[in-house]
């Protein structure tokens, strides 16, 4: 069985993804962030009005 044989490198996929790298991972962390802020307040607010009902 041969070894695989390295890909030709892909010159312009390298550089969409310099370009947008620094676009994307910023909002990655702020939309995570975000769903994680609003989870909280969400499991905050139903354990407040479990209590209120007790």
């Amino acid at each position: 069985m041969k070894t695989p044989v390295f890909k030709k490198f892909n010159i312009t996929m390298a550089l969409q993804w310099l370009i947008f790298m620094p676009v994307i991972l910023p909002l990655c962390v702020i939309f995570g962030a975000v769903q994680g802020v609003v989870n909280m307040v969400e499991k905050m607010a139903q354990r407040m009005w479990i209590d209120m009902e007790l």
